[in-house]
């Protein structure tokens, strides 16, 4: 099996080699189980890591979420390696806490994965590492035969294997003994060791990819783009510096001064192979030219990008443009700390109560400053996302860390939106909305959908003809709503960008297919700020609560059944039906009120509530501004048309659709937020989100909504604070100002998330193209077994094959969404990977490729039909149930041979008849289910364009039957603000004598600790809230990691040893970046000395002799202990 190389060490892995043998051994029986186990023996292997290296730190929570997330073990992993780890522990959650339906491709991708990381671990510490790699055909057959209750036990447990708790913390103990030699060895296997088999030449690496890359960046080979560049200076063994190297690339300035070096290695090997390489390379010419170029590792598939001086390696999506590069190394040295630059409180954080905008840009750049590439801000809606992202926006570009930005969004409204709010708070600052004008492209700040930047990477282009929107173009990403639909879909805009990425939300979903919090790479419930929806209205009075107003009448709570109406509402009713020419149902759902059925008497008595009982400005004479959410366009249309019947008097464009359908509606938008009138706008998802108007006062939700995240951003409209407003509530009176908003819920909404507070949100839904290509390729891999060894079987395959290896063949490799996933194309574009597909290759055809095809078949029914057959036959494939899928065919089936008039339909009545024949389905192939697609794929359109059902007014009476004031349902915020609370008393209380003597490194008494403890435990939350905030992190250490340590006192510490000691220059600048680190961090741990960035230009034990490192350590821990325990 692939895990038993981790029994040939003797011991040395049984941490975690019984659970990775384990989890390989129960797959072919049970993938749901493979994935238990395969997170089970992840979060061994973790904890392995964790005792063997001391220069990772434990988070202040041991779950393997938190595990994972530390930032020194993201550090310390191979980054192709970490990220996959994510997917083994949400799998294996999934796996445990649902009845998700585990596939064979997901369990084997957590195996491989698994292995992945075991084979790094080796690499890293084992003693006798070799090359190995993952073979499917090494997993066992046959499995482990499982019964319902040790299913049920394994879920319990968590785990396949049963491991004590005290087993585990021995051989814990065991590593930590011998962990120092263990990040000895790793050090030293790093260098010497090979990670990856060679497949492919370099040369060939270059010709095929590095060099057409080069190109599509704007760099000219032989010009600026420099090949086998000789440098000098080359470490040689027994001969010092005196060798010479040849850079594979050297990429040069319009000075012919060098920018970067670009190392090339086989596709088959791991970019960073070439890291310590391209390292000697950049010494060479800094010593050349007097500073040191960046690095760029690429194998054709990835590309890394290096900056010893600023950050770590991080992949990238290409080698950048001449420019940025440009703009990159001016940059160097030149930014101060984000969080020294003052906050422009004309753009945000001026006013009463806006301290918390203020909080939010300076937690975002203390994030950019501690190393982090992206952050989540999560505000209530109406606090200011916009303020707040503009002002980041102004300190990032102030403190010169920033050149050029883009704001995203996923609708034109919102982009408007934003683009007039920058205008307004940084009018010297170029700006251009993609989607309206592209002429000033070149703007500072862009604003865009998503669709339109995606489109404009591969479109727009500067004067010289290159990308105008090259990877490093943007230094910064805004991300409005970042809860949307927007991580699967348009996860290619994301990894073409190498910037900052800033995501604003106001409820983040907790969801396993789209979640935030991991793709923001925070740990999920902690976002980098957070202020909540109760904090804004209850304790800042910066939003405006609401007033929740049930309201029930009984069409729209049960429907309508004919049997229950009077003999006057049935006479009534049928005339409505007859009018139509259809007959009167028995009974018509709730759902399908105002869907088909629209009666007035219920649309005329949510307007007559409105108007009674809604909130009023202007004396009391005109109903505040309201919006009225509609089901569907026909139904909003509807309700203007009862309206002008019910109050003739009022002026035309009181009440207006909008709607996305009729032309110029943004200027309905534009009316009903600048002008008094139209006072009601009943809208069909075009004011769900995005619009601010102060003024509403009252909303009416005539509609269903299921998702949680659009429920309150639909709420959200009317949250807006409005001084001024002068209006009459009919509860309360008059008042000055707007105090509140009424939401008349006629749908129960409410109800429904009171009773499902945790709504799981829709998936991301997939288009036809890849629905078909995707199950077209389950089949070409599910046909490969004995039971389809057939000609005919064979056939098919063959013929699938073909037509899906054309579409892979046609896509534009100069597409950035495709060049991202360049690696499986480059594999798929041959034949001969479709000889045999495994479960592997299938997952990467489904979740790479299939996004990226389309489909040339112009009858988009056609397509759909096709969609649901080869889902029918995957099913049928697979051995799962198959009635739903036969039921719908027949449905069809029998709708169609209603319409043999028509000449296509007549000629295929044969095979319909055949599908509705009895026992038609029993014994049924997936090779005749292909012949039946096969006939009436053609003539399925008939179906939607055939006789339907009509609309129907009805004229019934359905009084308003109950109404209930004072509902509501929780938002679901259940953020940990302890953390921010701690943050908020230590800004406030800085001065405290307790505080400043932890600033000062001044000794502390056991009072002061003990006060301290008090603050923290009963002051400002409770025992538990620290623990699950901080961990066993002590109270002195924390503050002095939040407050800094004081420069002077920080030099003072060092003072003595200075004085006493005759230190070199190049000792002196060491000594220097030590007081810098624990100024910045509090307090240092002396294992940092042996790390990055004071492990260059010499080591630590190199540079200094015993007695001077002895002595530096002392210092340093004297600092630490002043913060730790009280004076003696």
């Amino acid at each position: 099996m692939n895990f038993d190389f981790l029994k040939e060490q003797d011991g040395y892995y049984d941490l975690f080699a019984d659970a990775c043998i384990e989890a390989e051994r129960i797959f072919a029986s049970s993938p749901a189980m493979c994935a238990v186990g395969c997170r089970k023996a992840l979060e061994l292997a973790v904890k392995w890591v964790y005792a063997a290296d001391p220069s990772i730190s434990m988070p202040y929570k041991d779950n393997l979420a938190s595990l994972l997330h530390e930032y020194t073990f993201k550090e310390c992993v191979d980054e192709r390696i970490w990220r996959p780890l994510l997917g083994v522990n949400k799998l294996g959650n999934l796996a445990v806490h649902t009845d998700k339906r585990v596939t064979p491709a997901d369990a084997m991708l957590s195996l491989r994965s698994l292995f992945n990381f075991v084979d790094w671990i080796d690499y890293c510490y084992g003693p006798d590492y070799e090359v190995r790699t993952f073979d499917e055909r090494k997993i066992p057959p046959k499995g482990v035969p499982l019964t319902a209750a040790q299913i049920a036990a394994i879920k319990a447990q968590g785990s396949l294997v049963a491991q004590k708790d005290r087993e585990i913390e021995e051989l814990e103990r065991k590593l930590r003994d011998a962990s120092e030699q263990l990040a000895a060895a790793r050090a030293e296997n790093e260098e010497s060791r090979e990670f990856n088999p060679e497949e492919i030449s370099e040369y060939e690496t270059r010709k095929r990819y590095i060099d057409w890359d080069l190109g599509l960046a704007g760099w000219t080979l032989g010009e600026d783009a420099v090949v086998e560049r000789e440098v000098h200076g080359m470490p040689v063994a027994q001969a010092g510096n005196t060798g010479t190297g040849y850079v594979d690339y050297l990429l040069n300035g319009k000075d012919g001064r060098p920018l970067a070096v670009l190392e090339a290695k086989r596709t088959s090997l791991s970019v960073q192979k070439g890291l310590q390489q391209a390292r000697l390379y950049a010494d060479c010419l800094e010593n050349e030219f007097g500073y040191r170029p960046f690095i760029f590792l690429s194998n054709g598939f990835e590309t890394m990008f290096v900056d010893d001086e600023q950050s770590a390696p991080r992949k990238v999506s290409g080698v950048f443009s001449r420019d940025d590069l440009q703009r990159i190394m001016n940059r160097r040295g030149s930014v101060p700390s984000l969080t020294s630059v003052k906050v422009d409180e004309s753009i945000a954080g001026g006013g009463t109560n806006r301290y918390y905008q203020i909080e939010a840009i300076k937690r975002a750049c203390a994030n950019f400053d501690e190393g982090h590439r992206k952050g989540l801000l999560v505000m209530a809606t109406g606090t200011g996302k916009t303020r707040v992202s503009a002002g980041l926006a102004d300190v990032l570009m102030r403190a010169g860390r920033v050149k050029n930005a883009l704001f995203l969004a996923d609708r034109v409204a919102l982009v408007d939106q934003a683009a007039k709010a920058f205008q307004r708070y940084l009018p010297e600052t170029s700006r251009c909305n993609l989607c309206r004008n592209k002429d000033e492209r070149d703007a500072r700040i862009v604003f865009s959908t998503y669709p339109t930047i995606l489109n404009a990477i591969d479109s727009v282009r500067s004067e010289d003809g290159t990308r105008m929107y090259t990877p490093a173009h943007f230094d910064l990403l805004v991300v409005d709503e970042a809860h949307r639909s927007i991580f699967k879909k348009y996860r290619a805009i994301f990894e073409y960008f190498d910037s900052l990425v800033i995501g604003l939300t106001a409820t983040p979903a907790n969801e396993v297919d789209r979640n935030t919090y991991d793709f923001f790479e925070v740990e999920r419930g902690v976002p980098t700020y957070v202020y909540e929806y109760k904090t804004a209205t209850e304790q800042d009075h910066v939003l405006v609560p609401y007033l929740g107003i049930e309201t029930h009448t009984s069409f729209l709570d049960e429907g309508i059944t004919y049997d229950e109406l009077s003999e006057e509402d049935r006479a009534t009713i049928e005339e409505d039906f007859e009018e139509t020419g259809q007959d009167v149902p028995d009974h018509i759902a709730n759902t399908q009120i105002n869907t088909w059925v629209f009666n007035e008497k219920t649309v005329d008595a949510v307007l007559e509530t409105l108007m009674e009982k809604g909130i009023r400005v202007n004396g009391g004479q005109d109903l505040g501004k309201t919006v009225i959410f509609a089901q569907n366009q026909k139904h909003a249309r509807f309700i203007v048309e009862r309206f002008g019947k019910l109050y003739p008097g009022y002026p035309g464009d009181y009440i207006k659709a909008v709607l996305h359908s009729d032309d110029y509606s943004h200027t309905v938008i534009d009316d009903f937020e600048l002008k008094p009138r139209p006072a009601i706008a009943v809208s069909v998802d075009m004011l769900d989100t995005g619009i601010d108007v102060p003024e509403i006062v009252n909303l009416v939700f005539f509609k269903k909504v299921r998702s949680k995240i659009k429920f309150w951003q639909m709420i959200g409209r009317g949250t807006r604070l409005c001084e001024g407003l002068g209006v009459c509530d009919p509860l309360d009176g008059y008042s000055d100002d707007k105090r509140r908003f009424f939401i008349f819920d006629w749908c129960r909404n409410f109800e429904f998330f009171r009773e499902s507070p945790r709504a799981v949100e829709g998936k991301v839904g997939s288009s036809l193209s890849e629905t078909v290509f995707a199950r077209q390729a389950t089949l070409v891999q599910r046909l490969q077994g004995s039971a389809f060894a057939g000609d005919d079987w064979q056939a098919w395959r063959g013929e699938m094959v073909e037509t899906i290896h054309y579409q892979v063949v046609g896509l534009n490799e100069e597409l950035v969404s495709v060049r991202l996933h360049r690696q499986a194309v480059e594999k798929f574009k041959q034949k001969s990977a479709f000889v045999y597909v495994s479960e592997l290759d299938l997952g990467a055809l489904t979740s790479e490729i299939a996004p990226l095809v389309r489909n040339d078949e112009a009858d988009v029914d056609a397509l759909r039909f096709d969609a649901f057959m080869y889902g029918f036959m995957c099913s049928l494939v697979d051995g799962y149930r198959i009635s739903a899928h036969a039921n719908r065919l027949v449905s069809m089936s029998l709708g169609l041979q209603e319409m043999t008039t028509i000449p296509q339909v007549k000629e295929k009545l044969p095979v319909l008849q055949r599908v509705t024949e009895e026992g038609f389905f029993d014994g049924v192939s997936a090779l005749e289910l292909e012949r039946i697609r096969r006939e009436l794929r053609g003539i399925v359109r008939f179906l939607q364009t055939g006789p339907g059902r009509r609309d129907v007014v009805t004229h019934l009476a359905d009084p308003v039957v109950s109404i209930e004031y004072g509902v509501g349902a929780d938002p679901g915020e259940d953020f940990a603000d302890y953390r921010l609370k701690v943050e908020r008393y230590l800004r406030d209380y800085g001065d405290s004598l307790v505080i400043q003597k932890l600033h000062r490194n001044l000794p502390m008494t056991e009072a002061e600790f003990e006060e301290l403890e008090r603050i923290f435990t009963c002051e400002l939350g409770s025992a538990d809230d620290y623990e699950r905030a901080y961990g066993d992190t002590p109270f002195g250490l924390l503050v002095r990691r939040l407050v800094k340590l004081d420069h002077d006192a920080a030099m003072g510490a060092f003072a003595e040893f200075i004085n006493s000691e005759d230190l070199t220059d190049q000792q002196m600048s060491f000594i220097r970046k030590v007081v810098d680190y624990i100024v910045e961090n509090g307090y240092m741990d002396p294992v940092a000395l042996t790390k990055p960035p004071f492990d260059r230009p010499q080591s630590f034990v190199r540079m200094f002799n015993a007695q001077q490192r002895m002595g530096l350590i002392a210092v340093i821990k004297g600092i630490r202990e002043n913060a730790e325990r009280p004076a003696a």
